[in-house]
């Protein structure tokens, strides 16, 4: 089985990175972009039986960093 994780800061979080690839694609002629939030995916090959309950642990202890951030999960 596998899950999926999509980690993205929060709203009203500063994202630098996000904000310099909306200026590098401005600069490139792209000026049709007024935000961007650049966050991560993280793909989880599970072993049988191991259920959503268990990868929100997951999130909590290590993968986010839930101050900051927040996730959401996909099971499939």
């Amino acid at each position: 089985m596998k899950a999926r994780v999509h980690v993205m800061l929060k709203q009203g979080v500063l994202d630098p990175q996000g904000e310099a690839v909306r200026h590098a694609l401005g600069a490139m002629g792209f000026d049709g972009v007024t935000s961007v939030r650049q966050g991560k995916v993280i793909e989880l090959d599970l072993a049988e039986g191991t259920g959503e309950a268990a990868v929100r642990e997951m999130c909590e202890k290590l993968l986010a960093n839930t101050v900051i951030e927040s996730y959401t999960i996909e099971m499939g």
